[in-house]
């Protein structure tokens, strides 16, 4: 085309930075409705449900920016719908009510913020929806703190009838971006049946010794990606698990975690297969459970990497589900009657645990783990709680706790395992009772292959250490 220069091509860095920026610019462009012009008095005291739904309902544009100013907006459930966006700036919270009244008759639409059948709809603006979950706390306790439940309604039965933060259902196109969820009474963000959706830049912040305070729960959706998220709450973190259908192609990312109960957790609710997950550049500390797969009702699951993670792990009561392993990975029948689901072409790569426990491989006589690579780990355990050890931990259902002594990697019903440049160390005191790096019967782990895996006991001295091999190379 003519003798000018060709267009140079716009580079990668550019285009993604773009790509970032651009909700930031169509919300500049977008016109906005504020909740005050239908009455919002934004005091913290006064409910302003009313107010908001009707500044959502009123929404004509699309995209339709339904803003809050500086100040606390106390609601009873409020529903977003399609091509709404809530944006709650910085300085500005949403407080969700603590009386049964607040919420819909129905226990699965009891949320704070609730999006059902909707298209391109989120939640953004640097500010914070708040559950009040202290207010649903009967018994304050350091171990795990009693709750209140509103089984008394017939919605629901059990201990954990208590509303859900924020919910999304059966939607397509959910965005939740640049916001702080705090103090959830139950599960705090809730993705159901959802097609392409993004979390990024999220802060979740639960109370650490509350029950059933999960950060995000990615149910029977697709097409999920979840980065730059800081979680510290008491109940699991990140939660993939299939009720309804299969769950595929979820993405998680350079994120930071903290729990009481596990960082990262499939599962337990199993019943259709997951596939095709990434778990990438992640920061785990001070949690009971690193990476788990709890599988329970007959779902296979195939296709999972976990890769780039440094995890700390540690004993806490065993009231709560996990004694303290880096990586767990388990399939068994949740009740007698219960179908076994497999586990199968699982990678962990890049990753490093400083541990009180250590791995626990467990599948089932009719739900083998099958094809687990373990490439690059670097493994230390020591002791510094004083929680009791030498218990394996099947919950939910299965065995429940079994005395067990503890080992390096404990394995059962196992058929095929590749482990290459394993580097496991002990540290002496408390720990060098456990001075067995591979624990598993022969009858039920085949196919194992070992190349560069190191074992050995790390002995204090003064100003410097000194290795004893127990487990040479192989």
């Amino acid at each position: 085309m003519g003798g000018g220069a060709a267009a140079a091509p716009i580079p990668r860095l550019t285009a993604i930075t773009f790509l970032f920026l651009l909700p930031i610019v169509i919300q500049s462009h977008t016109p906005s409705i504020s909740v005050r012009d239908f009455g919002a008095t934004g005091d913290g005291k006064h409910y302003d449900t009313a107010a908001i739904q009707s500044a959502i309902d009123s929404c004509r544009t699309k995209p339709c920016y339904v803003t809050f100013p500086t100040g606390t907006y106390l609601t009873a459930t409020i529903f977003l719908k399609s091509n709404v966006i809530l944006d709650i700036p910085k300085g500005s919270t949403i407080l969700g009510g603590t009386k049964l009244e607040d919420y819909p008759k129905e226990f699965d639409r009891w949320y704070v913020i609730l999006a059902e059948n909707a298209r391109d709809v989120g939640i953004t603006g640097g500010g914070v929806v708040d559950g009040q979950g202290l207010e649903f706390v009967v018994k304050f306790d350091e171990r795990k703190n009693v709750m209140v439940s509103w089984n008394q309604t017939g919605a629901c039965s059990g201990d954990e009838c208590r509303p859900r933060l924020v919910g999304f259902l059966d939607s397509t196109n959910v965005r939740v971006w640049n916001v702080t969820f705090r103090q959830p009474a139950y599960w705090c963000l809730h993705i159901v049946r959802c097609e392409n959706t993004s979390i990024h830049d999220v802060s979740i912040y639960g109370d650490f010794n509350t029950p059933n305070n999960d950060g995000i729960d990615i149910e029977d959706s697709n097409n999920t990606v979840i980065t730059r998220c800081h979680i510290d709450t008491g109940d699991d973190a990140i939660c993939p698990k299939t009720y309804t259908s299969p769950l595929y192609n979820l993405t998680a990312t350079n994120s930071w975690i903290r729990t009481k109960s596990s960082a990262i957790k499939l599962g337990s609710a199993s019943w259709f297969e997951l596939n095709n997950l990434v778990f990438d550049n992640i920061t785990i500390v001070d949690s009971h459970r690193g990476l788990a797969l709890q599988i329970r009702d007959g779902g296979n699951v195939s296709d999972i990497t976990f890769s780039n993670i440094n995890i700390s792990t540690r004993y806490y009561d065993p009231s709560w589900w996990g004694r303290a392993e880096p990586i767990y990975v388990t399939t068994c029948p949740r009740h007698s009657d219960s179908s076994e689901g497999s586990i199968s072409n699982l990678n962990f790569v890049n990753i490093s645990a400083v541990s009180e426990n250590g791995i626990f491989l467990s599948g089932s006589k009719g739900g083998l783990l099958r094809n687990l690579r373990f490439i690059n780990i670097n493994l230390t355990y020591k002791r510094w709680t004083k929680y009791m050890g030498g218990l394996v931990d099947y919950r939910p259902g299965c065995q429940g706790l079994v005395n067990h002594s503890t080992a390096g990697i404990i394995m059962e019903h196992i058929d095929g395992l590749d482990v290459e440049n394993v580097n496991m160390r002990w540290f002496d005191g408390r720990t060098v009772q456990w001075d067995n790096p591979l624990d598993f019967r022969p009858s039920t782990v085949n196919n194992i292959s070992l190349l560069n895996f190191h074992s050995g006991v790390y002995k204090q001295g003064r100003g410097s250490s000194e290795q004893i091999p127990l487990f040479g190379s192989n």
